[in-house]
């Protein structure tokens, strides 16, 4: 197996802090393999081609061929050890650099000596030496190459192999080697600064692509890019989810096609850059188109917007102001009701009060109540507390929050009726906030919704996987001109109610991503709809 491209190879036991990447090494080390198998196999072709004016082997040809072969099976093996990684690459290189000297040696004085310029070849492998191994090994490795060529004159003196020896040429040629040593080692510590400097860069670009990505995945609104043809070249997981999709389509048109016109109108007016999309599941989105040029192709970025977590905000921004401005308000007004109240309860304990003026006194005290009541009910509205949203089965939550509003209330039982789906239903909201909304529609049903000529339905089901509860009542309904109003504050068509808890209602359930609607039954019955988050697909996205 090919050792990690991360790994750091520290070749030669001398070297201090020289390293290179294992990947670009190990192909340095097969390039110079090569060079090896190409020179050895020249050397075995030209000595027998028989060329007059071919200088291999002319002082002593077996020993040349003896080297020579030696030198190509040595090269084979080596290419066998290097590609299977039978040793380790420290050890592979160390040895093809000892081989060449001694080989190359052996090759030279065969052909003659140090004016067959053989020893030229020697200064290649010293280069390669710097370059693979580095470090004080390139030295050790210039130590050896002029030791073996100083050695070579010495044995051709003592033995009067040749006319004339150089023990100059052979200084000169050693000298060589030093310095060819130390500018390759000097030419391998900038290459290694070289690849260190760019796996730096490689791995702050690798960071900053992860970061890029993990913060637009993880973005609350969806982003989608497409190129000119309209295929879309990404999307995160906030517009899959937003799209109700569960893979990423191809083109555009796949999501929506009204989107596909959109996206073409602003092509043609880029001032109408925003559009609100609604999706076959009854959600609202708004997308908004944006320019991506970027250095070779021209992009286009689509940003999806959840109206549902935009209403949700300004709910809590709108109820957060309202709530201080009501407090202070009612605070101001139970002030001097508290003394009205208080003055007026003293002035029925008269005993000298006609019976008119008993029916005076009680008015004041009838009516005071009534106004703390509506004082209580705006209240309200300044302790409200952001959605504390948890997971909540609702067939036993629906079970249990009934029989509490029975006793409280001290209704019959009998008077609602409860109606569940087989399979379980599973909401996403507070249920302090479900318990107000709950209640304020089931006050309404005993009150406006004629309990005594039938129960009243509580059913709860789901609307194309969103869990949903109905509270169905028997009265005759909303006036149509009312309709426009039923969700407004202080709007009522009572003359003891507030007009404040169906407003409350809306609210309520806004700050939960829900939908709280009213709409007529086919038999006319009237029936509050409230449309919840279902608890499995949004703890998904979570």
């Amino acid at each position: 197996m090919p050792p990690n491209t991360n790994e750091t190879i520290f070749p030669c036991p001398f070297s201090k802090g020289y390293g290179i990447p294992a990947r670009q090494a190990w192909l340095l080390l097969k390039v110079f393999l090569g060079y090896r198998l190409i020179l050895a196999g020249l050397f075995v072709t030209l000595f027998y081609s028989y060329t007059d004016s071919s200088l291999l082997g002319t002082y002593d040809s077996q020993l040349f061929v003896y080297s020579s072969q030696s030198y190509l099976l040595l090269s084979i093996l080596s290419g066998i050890c290097i590609a299977w990684r039978l040793t380790s690459y420290s050890t592979q290189a160390q040895l093809l650099i000892f081989t060449d000297i001694l080989i190359l040696t052996l090759i030279m004085h065969a052909s003659g000596g140090i004016d067959s310029g053989m020893g030229a070849l020697l200064a290649v492998s010293i280069a390669a030496g710097g370059l693979l191994v580095g470090g004080r090994c390139a030295m050790l490795f210039a130590a050896l190459a002029s030791l073996a060529v100083l050695t070579e004159q010495f044995v051709a003196n003592y033995t009067h192999s040749f006319n004339s020896t150089s023990y100059a040429n052979s200084g000169m040629l050693g000298a060589a080697f030093f310095t060819i040593a130390l500018l390759s080692y000097i030419l391998a510590k900038r290459s290694e600064q070289i690849f260190q400097l760019a796996d730096q860069q490689q791995q702050t670009i690798t960071k900053l692509e992860d970061l890029n990505t993990y913060i637009i995945q993880h973005l609350q609104s969806g982003i989608i890019i497409i190129n000119k043809q309209q295929a879309i070249q990404m999307a995160n997981e906030s517009a899959l989810r937003l799209a109700n999709l569960s893979v990423l389509p191809v083109e555009l048109g796949d999501i929506s096609s009204y989107l596909t016109e959109a996206f073409q109108s602003w092509l043609a007016d880029p001032e109408q850059n925003l559009v609100l999309l609604r999706l076959s599941n009854q959600s609202e989105i708004h997308c908004r188109f944006m320019p991506l040029p970027t250095g070779h192709e021209f992009f286009y970025m689509i940003i999806l917007e959840d109206v549902a977590l935009y209403n949700q905000q300004v709910q809590q921004s709108k109820l957060a102001s309202l709530g201080r401005l009501t407090a202070s308000i009612a605070h101001e007004i139970r002030n001097p009701l508290g003394a009205i109240s208080h003055a007026g309860q003293l002035l029925s304990e008269n005993p000298l009060l006609s019976i008119q003026d008993q029916r005076l006194a009680e008015i004041i005290q009838i009516h005071s109540v009534r106004v703390n009541h509506i004082i209580e009910d705006i209240l309200q509205l300044s302790r409200r507390t952001d959605s504390r949203r948890e997971k909540i089965h609702l067939k036993p939550w629906l079970d249990n929050y009934l029989k509490n509003f029975t006793l409280e209330h001290t209704v019959d039982i009998d008077a609602f009726k409860l109606s569940y789906p087989d399979e379980p239903l599973y909401a996403f909201i507070d249920p302090g906030h479900l318990r107000q909304i709950l209640g304020n529609l089931c006050r309404n049903a005993l009150k406006y919704g004629k309990p005594e000529t039938g129960p009243i339905v509580i059913r709860a089901f789901a609307l194309q996987q969103a869990p949903c509860i109905e509270v169905i009542d028997n009265g005759s309904g909303i006036n149509r001109e009312h309709l426009s109003q039923l969700f407004e504050p202080f709007f009522t068509t009572s003359s003891s109610g507030t007009g404040l808890g169906l407003y409350l209602s809306k609210e309520l359930a806004e700050l939960n991503q829900a939908k709280l609607n009213y709409y007529l039954t086919d038999n006319n019955q009237s029936c509050f709809r409230l449309c919840l988050l279902n608890a499995d697909q949004t703890l998904i996205d979570l």
